[in-house]
Order: structure tokens, then C-alpha cells, then sequence
């Protein structure tokens, strides 16, 4: 399997999408002269090309791509080539409507925009494959390619009939008989039981709520199906090219797909990153998707979109101030990333996305902007040959599984306000906050790497996940539990007690456990702190120690906070401070230390590899200490004890030898 190390040899990338059919030809070779002075060393191409690489059905126009390649080439540029994939043509949707996906209404989902494709749709399949091939056999020999990569951000779901055909298959391959299904199900219930095959259909617009295992297996089903289009698209580029690389681009902590199952199928992990300026976490939030890719990747990464200034999705779309493009940045290269890239090099000047930044923005080569971004080329220049490919270590782990996300999200749950997201993002911050390196496991995964697992809330857990969870504990791991875990098993099946009983007995839970969901407007007094969004009736079983208990009300001195020897459970959300007291100091007596001690407020340190990531994520100056002697390799200054960064100041700290 071709490594990222194959197409990095010893750099960090630096670039991003590049949309030149968008421009005349003109404008190429200024292009390639703001690259060379921004020191961008990759682009991807492609990306949304093809309606101009086949204008009609069969046709091929691959001039331009292939002057546009050998340009590249002279100038030193390696291409990160698409398969474009991700937009079919309007004559696609014109001539073959069965490609067009359907929502849950039955409606079609149109073209004139992106991403309007049916992934169970065989004639989309037929043109993707063929296209990609043609592609493959063209460029396999090109000096310019360096990684491929396939579609962009699969992210579409449908629910038309050719997908109901396909999603019988899958589920035929699963259960084998009906009633096996009807028995995972759970289609006793209101009289759902079916008797054949054809009788099954998606789940799309009902009378009232949805059964939750069939929505659920339709998630499991569709990150599926899209995964099919995937491999049949990388399949073919790999036949041609073995020793590149082949990538796709996920969405950012995005709930669509399985990315824990994908990235099994990748040869390089990539993200898309779009931390909101204007969230005082956004630091935090850029640091967590890091830690969840390297995670995923098992090794370096590539953050293959982020932006460098404003997006044009959110409601209102701030720059990012002067600063932040270049902490972010390397922030990413902090937490594991080998690759640092945009969408995209030029801003657009016409389409949907015109008000999304570029690297060149419409300000031009002058503007703020670029000027920052030439910057961060020169920045990665001086860091590549030290940190490429090295690792980041990491004591905690957090589980995240896609199928408890999805199972949670059921519409008839206790209550709306449980977020997944929300809760992994809290629990990730008070490490964060801590000084703490996390990692991300799924929960069947090998734990015996770390001293420290987490669990913010994994309501779906598998009956193998939690013997791989109690052979860690047994092995002397430290286990911290966020409410609703373990309350159903893989069918979306509550288990009895409401908590799988191994659970139970690992966090010194009794038999009584009711739950007790709280209002937007309610908090729970816990003695010290306040819990918020949730609460629970339990009794401790014997030898289990109340580290919290609630005070007034309903639950009036029954446990908030349950300790069991080395195995914890929460039983409701404290507020973000008590929560960040109360894992560093679990994480303490698990003997898991920050990188660094005495960090002043909204400062990170990170360390990959040789080198000490220290990263100001405020506007005020900071004095660090940081014991020994260490040169900057972005400044060339040495470092004797303490190290003072300004506004949103990155240091890269090797220490330095006598």
C-alpha cells in the first residue's frame, strides 16, 4: 500500500484546489509565479471538471489537462489529481433522470448544483468508472502525480427506487431471511413485520416516527453504498498506478458516514477543516478533528480543504483575524498533518462560491491574505524535513463510534437536546484545556496503547465493544463514562436495566437506574458543581465510592459522580470547568501528565515527533516556561526556560543540543 510518505519525500505539502477552467489561459502562468513565491509545492485538479473533460456523453477533452500537467510539472508543482466525480454534467441528470437522487418525499433532488447523483444509480456508476479509467490510463506515467484522489466529500444520501433495490441486497446479505430482519427490527412493534423482500423500502416520509433500527441500517446501508462507488473508482486508478497514493476528502466530524470503516480503505486519511473564526474555541475544535484524523490514519494526514479567510456558508461569514490562517495551520501540522491545503488557490469570481475565499483572494497578490499565506509556505519549508512523517503520542483516548451517533439521533429518544457532537467537543475541550493530548479510538479497537479511555456518550455499544472495554479495565486502564452509554446493543435493542450489566458492574451501578433528562433552563446541584442536560436515579452498589451526589429535588443525595475503583461514571454533564477538574485530575492518578506544566490560559503544546508545538490561541502576549534549552525553528532564536509568543505566536521547539 503506497504511504503519504511516497508523495511528501521529506515535505510538508502546501497548496490547495486549483480551478484554472474557471480562468483563461492566460492567467496560468501568473498563477504559477504567485505559487512559486507562496512556496505552494501541490494542487489538486479536477475536482469539479467534469462536464469539462466529457462536454457530452463519451466526448473527452484533456488538451487543457495535459497542458495544464506538463505546466505544473516544469514548474516543480505536484498534482493531487481528481476523479470529478462528485458533479455529474447537466446532460447526465438530462438524459438518464434515474441518476438524479430522491429525498425522503419521493422528490427529485435536481441538477445546477453538486453532488446531484444516485450512488446505487448504475449508469452514474458506469460513466464514473469509465472516466476514471480513461484518466488513470492518461496520466498514470505523468511526472506531475503524486496522490489521487477520488470524488470529493461524499456526502449524498437517496431514497429512490433503484436505492431501495440495492439497499434489499445489502440487507438480504445481512440477515438472509426476513425473519431474521424482523427479529433485528424489532417489527413487532405497530404491526411492521414483513413478509418478503419487496415489501421493504427505505425510510423515507412516514404517518409518525420512523422504526430506529430500519433508519439505522439505511445509515449503515448508505455509508455503504457510497463506499462502493469509492473502491470501484480507486480500484481503477490503483490498477494503473500502484505505487500513488489514493485518498477521498471527509467533511469535518460529519455524521453521514462511517469514517472509521473508510479510512481502512484509504491509502492517505483527508479532511476538510472549517473552524468558525469567530468561536473562541475554534482552536480547540481544529485541534479535536486533528486528533479524530490522526486517529483514523494511524499516522500523518492531509488537511486537504480549510479556508483562508471567509466561508460563505454560515450566516454571516467573518475573515479570519490577522494571524489565525497561520496558527491553524500549524496547529494541524502540531496534531499530525503531513499535508496543508486549501479551497481554494484563486477565489472564484462567478458561481455559488465567489464570497468563499481563495488563497489569492479578490484583494489580489497585495491583499492581507495572500501576504499571510506566503508566510505559511516559508513556515512549512523550514519545518518539513523535521516533522514530516513523524508521530504524535497520546496517553487518553476518547471512543467515537458512527453507529452510536446514528442510533442516538432517533427521533423518539428522551431527549432532543443529547448531541453527540456536542458532547465528544466538551469532553475533548477540558482535556484540551488541560494540557492533555487525546487520541480517538473506535470502541473495538485495541486500547492497550493508552492509560486513559473516555467514553462522553456512547449509547449504541456492541457486545464486543464492551468485552474490549472490560479487558482493558481488567489490564489496569482507567475507564471514565459519560451518561446513556451501553443502553442498547448493535440492533438499537435496549438491554435489560437499561445499561448492559457488565457496565454496570464495572462502575458499581446497583439495579436501580432511571433516567432523568433535564430541561434547556434546568441544572442538577451536584455539592461543587452544577450538572446540566441530564440526569440519572441510580444507586451505588457495594464498595462503589459517591464522589458527587445530587443535592435537592427528586435525587436528592443519590450519585452524580460514581467511582468504582479505577472505572468512573458520570451521570450527568458538569459544567465546562468541573468537568475539566475533574478529568485532569482522573487523569492524574492514571498518570497521564500534559506536554507541558503551568500553561498559561488558551495556550496548547503539543509534541510531534522531535519537536515542541507551543501555540498562543489569544490575542495578548504570553511568557511560557519551558524547561531546557530549545532552538525555534521558525524564528532560529534559542530558548533558555521561558519562550514569549504574541498574538496567535506558533513556536516549533527542538531542543537544543550542547
Amino acid at each position: 500500500m503506497p504511504a503519504l510518505s511516497d508523495a511528501t519525500r521529506g515535505r510538508l505539502l502546501f497548496g490547495g484546489d486549483y480551478n484554472p477552467e474557471q480562468w483563461p489561459e492566460e492567467t496560468w502562468l501568473d498563477d504559477l509565479h504567485l505559487m512559486k513565491e507562496a512556496r505552494v509545492n501541490s494542487v489538486t485538479l479536477g475536482v469539479f471538471s467534469w462536464s469539462k473533460l466529457e462536454p457530452r456523453p463519451g466526448a473527452r477533452e484533456f488538451g487543457w489537462l495535459d497542458r495544464l500537467m506538463d505546466l505544473l510539472h516544469a514548474h516543480g508543482i505536484g498534482v493531487v489529481l481528481a476523479t470529478p466525480t462528485a458533479s455529474p454534467p447537466p446532460w447526465m441528470g438530462a438524459r438518464y433522470p434515474d441518476t438524479l437522487p430522491r429525498d425522503e418525499n419521493g422528490q427529485v433532488v435536481w441538477w445546477g448544483s453538486r453532488q446531484q447523483f444516485c450512488a446505487s444509480s448504475p449508469v452514474y456508476r458506469e460513466y464514473a468508472a469509465t472516466l476514471a479509467e480513461d484518466l488513470a490510463a492518461r496520466y498514470a506515467g505523468h511526472p506531475a502525480l503524486t496522490v489521487w484522489h477520488i470524488n470529493n466529500e461524499y456526502c449524498t444520501y437517496c431514497w429512490c427506487d433503484e436505492t431501495a433495490r440495492h439497499f434489499r441486497r445489502w440487507l438480504r446479505a445481512k440477515y438472509g431471511t426476513p425473519d431474521a430482519l424482523n427479529e433485528a427490527w424489532g417489527t413487532a412493534f405497530w404491526s411492521q413485520r414483513y413478509d418478503a423482500w419487496d415489501e421493504i423500502i427505505p425510510p423515507r416520509r412516514a404517518q409518525y416516527m420512523r422504526n430506529p433500527a430500519q433508519v439505522l441500517d439505511f445509515k449503515r446501508f448508505t455509508s455503504d453504498a457510497l463506499m462502493e462507488c469509492y473502491l470501484a473508482e480507486r480500484d481503477i486508478v490503483a490498477a494503473h498506478t500502484p505505487h500513488i497514493p489514493v485518498t477521498t476528502n471527509f467533511m469535518p466530524f460529519w455524521s453521514g458516514l462511517d469514517a472509521w470503516t473508510w479510512a481502512e480503505q484509504e491509502d492517505v486519511v483527508s479532511i476538510d477543516i472549517y473552524p468558525d473564526p469567530k468561536d473562541p474555541l475554534a482552536g480547540q475544535y481544529n485541534a479535536m478533528l486533528g486528533d479524530m484524523t490522526r486517529s483514523q490514519a494511524r499516522g500523518p494526514w492531509v488537511l486537504m480543504e480549510q479556508a483562508a479567510g471567509p466561508v460563505n456558508w454560515r450566516g454571516v461569514n467573518h475573515p479570519k483575524p490577522r494571524g489565525l490562517n497561520r496558527l491553524l495551520s500549524l496547529q494541524s501540522v502540531a496534531h499530525g498533518a503531513d499535508a496543508i491545503c486549501y479551497f481554494q488557490w484563486r477565489q472564484s469570481r462567478q458561481g455559488a462560491e465567489k464570497f468563499h475565499s481563495g488563497m489569492v483572494s479578490h484583494a489580489g497578490e497585495h491583499g492581507r491574505t495572500f501576504q499571510e499565506v506566503k508566510r505559511i509556505g516559508a513556515d512549512l519549508a523550514l519545518l518539513g524535513e523535521v516533522v514530516t512523517g513523524t508521530q504524535v503520542h497520546a496517553d487518553a483516548v476518547l471512543l467515537h463510534d458512527w453507529n452510536s451517533w446514528w442510533a442516538g439521533r432517533q427521533d423518539g429518544r428522551p431527549s432532543s437536546r443529547v448531541e453527540y457532537e456536542q458532547l465528544v467537543r466538551a469532553w475533548h475541550q477540558a482535556l484540551w484545556e488541560s494540557g492533555i493530548t487525546a487520541a480517538f479510538a473506535h470502541p473495538e479497537q485495541d486500547l492497550t496503547p493508552y492509560k486513559l479511555v473516555l467514553i462522553p456518550h456512547l449509547y449504541l455499544l456492541t457486545d464486543a465493544a464492551i468485552a474490549n472495554l472490560l479487558a482493558f479495565a481488567r489490564g489496569g486502564g482507567t475507564v471514565v463514562c459519560g451518561f446513556l452509554t451501553g443502553a442498547a446493543d448493535a440492533d438499537d435493542r435496549i438491554r435489560p436495566g437499561g445499561m448492559d450489566v457488565r457496565l454496570r458492574e464495572l462502575f458499581g451501578i446497583g439495579m436501580v437506574h432511571e433516567w432523568w433528562p433535564l430541561e434547556e433552563d434546568e441544572t442538577a446541584d451536584c455539592g461543587d458543581f452544577r450538572g446540566t442536560l441530564w440526569s440519572e436515579e441510580l444507586e451505588a452498589a457495594a464498595g462503589a465510592e459517591t464522589v458527587a451526589a445530587y443535592q435537592g429535588g427528586e435525587l436528592d443525595g443519590l450519585p452524580a459522580v460514581l467511582r468504582n475503583g479505577r472505572a468512573w461514571y458520570l451521570s450527568t454533564v458538569p459544567e465546562p470547568a468541573a468537568l475539566r477538574h475533574l478529568l485532569a485530575d482522573v487523569a492524574d492518578r492514571a498518570g497521564v501528565r500534559p506536554v507541558l506544566d503551568g500553561l498559561p490560559e488558551g495556550v496548547e503544546a503539543v509534541r510531534r515527533g522531535d519537536l515542541l508545538f507551543v501555540l498562543n490561541h489569544g490575542c495578548d502576549r504570553v511568557t511560557v516556561n519551558v524547561p531546557g534549552h530549545h532552538l525555534d525553528l521558525l524564528t532560529g532564536v534559542l530558548t533558555g526556560g521561558t519562550l514569549t509568543l504574541g498574538r496567535y505566536g506558533v513556536a516549533a521547539l527542538r531542543e537544543d543540543m550542547p
